[in-house]
């Protein structure tokens, strides 16, 4: 879907960008999606084979983004995207499929300015910046671009990457990035311009938008996972309609399983959206001066939270400053709140520091929980204070898991959908499948989905178990789900083709936190002779018999820097084949 920033629609906007000397883009169609597209995330142990094989029939090309579990397909000329989409929606060895929607930016524009900062005393900013400023913490702000050279910015800035031109030029291509940049960590305590939430923060630049700030799902996904893989701690997008995507969400689980959370704009059309209550992020209604939500804004069950939007003094493209509006600035204020908490505790656990946000917000509406304010309007001075006050992580209580289907005594035969139930008081950080020992998928996200191709083992009976971890590192195992395999049995024939062997997952890059590293085997004499081994840096660290294996990779053991993957195939025949990738452990 094509995606626009969150700004009120109104006349305002239209001359708020022309003071900024820019261009008013055109209103995102309700129904605005990237031609020849679609969105898809396999079920955790597909063989690439054929996961290849089920896009092949639609003459799909699917693109991994970085180190996720996501793909972009491109579609051949002449091919709607739309048909397929609905096709591959309904594949039992798929996740999910969505087209790539088209968004706009979540914004309707109009410490020297530091008396016009209304928000920051609404918020308890004050308060807050005695115990934190957010010094070591990374925000990624996900938008077009960010004015690096900007001098109230410009101290803040690290590395960041460019989506749109697929380069490292992060320069603000339309001038919202910038503004949201500065909402969230502007420099502050420089006797210049304006004071922001996170003084001391980091900001990655990772631009997602053209000119005229437009961006799509996909090229949002691509940003998480980017950011997460860089050591973003906190994720800002100033976007309307990204909390309706299963891709992003996906991709900001990603960022969770790392520690991160992801804070986005509700947007700017003064309705209810109608999208569900999510766990993966954290939409964010705005306020004005009144503690009352705007007239623009969007409410609904997604809101989690509420935050000042109106009237923001903040940064400007090209070193000037003024005041904007929009859901667009909620977002990253709540997100400056988050980088303080995060600062001051580096040891709480990031479902802790969400769960203590949640809990401090001034609870403006109903009690508790709303449709237009969430659980409150987002309180610094209070949150940060929880957090510093907060016992250390102490979680000690498993997950609970189960494997929902198939159902032992089941027959089985060719690929087969394994769907697993599981929960935590905190937070499921991964589903783990396995067959016999080896471990065939992980999953990270909910809902935890596998595919097993029971064509890699002898026919007979087969025990499947599912093991559950959180971010404690507690784990719990399902019962075992005993299954007899029933596959069509072929004549034996003399081998001697290697198997083909790919390393699924990582690819070459950036890596960090726990790493799922699978590996995918096929041979023409079928799987089920197939024994795989998975290294790091020459020592073995898995094996498993079948067509996939996969292993948890905790790169916080390792020293930062390159080391080699290696995957190895061997055939029942004795036929070896291997495959390597080299990547580049982070914090």
């Amino acid at each position: 879907m094509r995606l626009l920033p969150c700004l009120p629609r109104a006349v305002a906007a239209a001359a708020a960008l022309a003071t900024l000397g820019l261009a008013a883009g055109p209103a995102a169609a309700a129904d605005d999606w990237a031609a020849r597209r679609v969105l898809v995330s396999p079920r955790a142990g597909l063989p690439a084979g054929d996961f290849r094989a089920l896009l092949a029939v639609h003459g799909g090309q699917a693109r991994k983004m970085g180190q996720s579990e996501l793909y972009v397909v491109d579609l051949p000329a002449g091919v709607s995207e739309r048909a397929v989409q609905q096709r591959l929606a309904r594949h039992r060895l798929l996740k999910f499929a969505e087209l790539d929607r088209r968004i706009a930016p979540a914004y309707a524009v109009n410490d020297p300015y530091l008396g016009s900062e209304w928000h920051l005393a609404t918020i308890g900013a004050s308060a807050a910046w005695d115990l934190s400023q957010g010094a070591g913490v990374t925000i990624a702000i996900l938008d077009s671009g960010v004015d690096g050279s900007h001098p109230d910015l410009a101290p803040r800035m690290v590395a960041g990457w460019n989506f749109y031109d697929g380069n490292a030029d992060t320069s603000d291509a339309n001038g919202h990035g910038t503004a949201v940049a500065g909402a969230a960590a502007a420099t502050s305590d420089n006797a210049a311009g304006v004071a922001a939430v996170a003084g001391k923060a980091n900001l990655m630049p990772v631009r997602i938008a053209d000119a005229n700030a437009y961006a799509y799902w996909s090229t949002v996904a691509q940003g998480l996972t980017w950011a997460a893989d860089h050591g973003a701690r906190v994720a800002n997008i100033s976007y309307n309609g990204v909390a309706g995507s299963s891709t992003v969400a996906n991709a900001a689980n990603y960022l969770r399983s790392k520690g991160g959370l992801v804070v986005v704009a509700a947007g700017n059309d003064g309705t209810d959206p109608g999208f569900a209550a999510t766990t993966a992020m954290i939409p964010v209604s705005a306020t004005n001066s009144a503690d009352q939500r705007t007239s623009w804004s969007n409410y609904g069950a997604f809101v989690a939270l509420a935050a000042p939007g109106e009237g923001i003094w903040t940064t400007n493209r090209g070193g000037g400053y003024s005041a904007w509006s929009g859901t667009s600035f909620a977002s990253p204020i709540t997100a400056g709140v988050i980088a303080l908490m995060m600062a001051k505790r580096p040891d709480l656990p990031n479902t802790t520091i969400e769960s203590l946000l949640y809990a401090s917000a001034k609870d403006l509406g109903a009690a508790g929980r709303d449709t237009t304010y969430g659980w409150g309007r987002v309180d610094a001075a209070a949150a940060v204070a929880a957090a510093a006050a907060a016992a250390p992580a102490a979680d000690t209580t498993p997950p609970t898991v189960a494997i929902a289907s198939p159902a032992s005594g089941n027959s089985v035969a060719g690929t087969v959908s394994v769907d697993v139930s599981a929960s935590d008081n905190v937070g499921v950080a991964r589903v783990e499948l396995s067959v016999g020992g080896s471990t065939i998928g992980i999953d990270s996200a909910a809902p935890f989905a596998f595919a097993w191709d029971t064509t890699s083992v002898a026919n007979g009976s087969r025990s499947l178990v599912a093991t559950a971890y959180d971010a404690a590192g507690n784990r719990a195992s399902s019962a075992v789900v005993t299954v007899n395999v029933a596959n069509p049995v072929s004549a034996p024939a003399t081998d001697t083709t290697a198997p083909k062997v790919a390393l699924v997952n990582p690819v070459a890059g950036s890596v960090s936190g726990t790493v799922t590293v699978s590996a995918s085997a096929s041979d023409d004499s079928g799987a089920a002779g197939i024994r795989q081994q998975l290294y790091v840096d020459g020592k073995l660290a898995a094996s498993g018999s079948g067509a996939t294996l996969s292993y948890a990779w905790n790169t916080k053991r390792v020293k930062l820097g390159s080391h080699v993957l290696k995957a190895v195939g061997t055939d029942a025949a004795g036929n070896t084949a291997s495959v390597s990738v080299s990547v580049t452990v982070v914090r």
